[in-house]
């Protein structure tokens, strides 16, 4: 068949000589795959055309370097201003993959790198799944993320094929899974490599093959016994999300509990959900992060080799990231004895990540000690991350400029110091930068690109484009004290502080914060940063005038610094803080705490250090991780005004 006799924009239908019909979805003028309603509309006259003409079997496949389907699009879910609008777009999946599931010849999805929300759903109506094995292979529902729910088959196939325990684990948290773990869990039939990707998916979907049907206990669980996995699935989900601010996850566990994953059959739920401030605010929130991933794309700059100048906590877990995401790392430090810790703590970590044992090996033989710092000559980015000394950072930075190439980005990882004083002594103040990552590094997502008055602009670009490559996601900022992110937790961690100095308990300040959303209170994250972190970034930020809070100053001199120490506001001998229960929190005591937040947030967007509202609500969601639900401090203080 030709493809262009049909008018198709999005999808070519070819068969091969065996009868094996093959649909390639390459959504005309993007990079990516996306379900938009052209895309699902051309599929039905697709399902059309096969109707007239049986195929003896259907591969679908993506025409994109940039993987399969990534689901739905996701503009398409602005657009849902009425009942009727959330209720279409739900029953065009859920009719058009019912529709693909009940087709007489087989079908088969030949997975290869992101399959995600719709494009996952859409793999499960076929009678086969084939997963490509190499690591941009990734497959989720992660819909719940945006604050809806996998309404096109996802609720009702996704427990079918793997059991309702596993599933309800990936549709709750949105965290997807790669080739080999989704042929563990039954959820691919096979998973190949590329070369032989086709000729297993011809061989597959002609092999008359049952798909492999979950173990007895797990079928039970999906049918007479799901009360009890929703009852314990909702404990699960209580403990993370209040379904006040978070109501998509519950609504998840009752259209499986109650509907049979039909979410069509509960149309009021959905448009709850559909047309909610959580979904309408989380969806503002993927294309701020969208924005930031843009950032770099402009330089062609690509890192092979990274030299990091101490091997403490953040230096060290820094280093350990870099060699994780393929980049061939050199760790410098006073003496090997400074360096084993940090390569004991990456061996540990990433031990549990990663199951492969070769593939453990070869991560850690990309982190190489290097005390003496010869790897800074040989390297594309240097980063400085020793203590927060303006003097050592001077003699060190010198000594680096001296020894690296000309064409190297040289950064600081300073959480505090202005990158101008920082590069008064180089030859060329202009190529430094600030890279500033947050603790820990492996989980926190945010990076700060610190650009000093005098910092070249193509080296922040350069900068910028390095933070990308490793996965992270870059704000550009200016230099000023406590950047962004620091800034603003300064004066609300401060807020709390005074509070607890006033009478009322620790307990009582974080559970008003977590009540509005917060994913941790501001005494335990205090605790976290540690009390002589926030000693010295009170002074910083504040000037040298302030009084810090009594509760503070006294646990400091008592040597109680937090997590690190085993005690502060609260004890850590369990490995996790001993609270006591809250007490009742006093009527405006959270927007008391998060006012300051907020004014400072809207402050530095006024003095330049950020560069618009927008920008700022992503550095603050992803560098504290305050309320996504909100849609970010200023989406927040806006929506509160309206």
């Amino acid at each position: 068949m030709n493809p262009d006799t049909h008018g198709w924009r999005h999808w070519r239908l070819e068969v091969d000589a065996q009868g094996l019909a093959w649909a390639t979805l390459d959504k005309a003028g993007e990079s990516t795959n996306s379900l938009s309603s052209a895309v699902m509309e051309e599929l039905a006259r697709l399902l059309d055309e096969l109707d007239r003409q049986p195929p003896k079997g259907l591969v679908f496949r993506s025409g994109k370097a940039a993987g399969f389907i990534a689901g739905a699009d996701i503009q398409e879910f602005t657009q849902l201003d009425t009942p009727a609008k959330g209720i279409e777009l739900v029953a065009r999946g859920w009719q058009l993959f019912n529709r693909l599931a009940a087709v007489r010849y087989p079908t088969l999805a030949l997975v290869r790198g992101h399959c995600l929300g719709g494009g996952l759903e859409l793999a499960l109506a076929c009678r086969y799944l084939l997963a490509v094995d190499e690591p941009s292979t990734r497959m989720g529902l992660p819909e719940v993320m945006l604050g809806i729910v996998p309404g096109w088959g996802g609720m009702l196939r996704l427990p079918e094929r793997i059991g309702p325990q596993a599933a309800l684990d990936m549709m709750l948290t949105g965290k997807t899974i790669d080739a080999k773990k989704a042929k563990r869990l039954g959820l691919a039939d096979d998973s190949v490599p590329p070369r032989v990707m086709d000729a297993a998916a011809a061989m597959l979907v002609f092999s008359g093959q049952a798909r492999r049907r979950p173990p007895l206990v797990q079928r039970l669980l999906n049918g007479p016994l799901r009360s009890v996995v929703a009852r314990g699935a909702r404990k699960q989900v209580a403990r993370r999300a209040r379904r006040e601010h978070y109501p998509a996850p519950y609504a998840i566990i009752d259209i499986w509990a109650h509907h049979q994953g039909n979410a069509l059959a509960a149309p009021q739920l959905i448009d709850g959900i559909v047309r909610s401030a959580t979904a309408r605010n989380l969806v503002r929130v993927f294309f701020l992060q969208e924005r930031l991933k843009s950032f770099g794309k402009a330089s062609g700059f690509t890192a092979r080799r990274v030299h990091v100048v101490g091997a403490g906590v953040m230096g060290g877990d820094i280093a350990a990231w870099c060699a994780l995401r393929g980049l061939t790392v050199t760790l410098q430090d006073q003496g090997i004895e400074r360096i084993a810790p940090a390569l004991q703590r990456a061996y540990s970590s990433w031990g549990q990540r990663i199951r492969d044992a070769c593939e453990l090996r070869r991560v850690m033989d990309r982190l190489i000690p290097d005390p003496e710092g010869h790897g800074a000559a040989q390297a594309d980015v240097v980063i400085e991350a020793i203590f927060e000394n303006l003097e050592a950072k001077h003699v060190l930075l010198a000594g680096l400029e001296a020894r690296m190439r000309p064409d190297a980005v040289l950064a600081s990882n300073t959480s505090s110091l202005r990158i101008e004083d920082l590069a008064s002594a180089l030859v060329r103040p202009e190529r430094l930068v600030g890279i500033h990552f947050f603790n820990p590094v492996a989980k926190m997502p945010l990076v700060e690109v610190v650009a000093g008055a005098g910092t070249d602009a193509e080296t922040v670009q350069r900068a910028t484009a390095f933070v990308r490559q490793i996965d992270r996601l870059p704000l550009p900022v200016k230099s000023a004290p406590g950047f962004l992110v620091n800034a603003v937790l300064g004066p609300y961690m401060l807020e709390a502080m005074r509070a607890v100095d006033e009478g009322i308990t620790p307990a009582t300040v974080d559970e008003a914060m977590l009540a509005f959303g917060m994913p941790m209170g501001p005494i335990e994250l205090v605790d976290m940063v540690g009390l002589d972190v926030a000693m010295a970034a009170g002074r910083s930020l504040a000037g040298s005038g302030a009084e810090p809070p009594r509760c503070l100053l006294e646990r400091f001199n008592a040597g109680h610094l937090g997590r690190k120490s085993g005690r502060g506001f609260y004890d850590y001998a369990g490995g996790k803080p001993a609270k006591p229960p809250a007490g009742a929190v006093p009527a405006g005591l959270a927007g008391r705490l998060v006012r300051p937040l907020l004014e400072r947030t809207q402050e530095l967007v006024a003095e330049g250090v950020v560069a618009d509202a927008d920008l700022a609500d992503a550095g603050v969601i992803f560098g504290t991780g305050f309320a996504p639900f909100t849609g970010g401090p200023l989406n927040y203080l806006r929506d509160q005004h309206a």
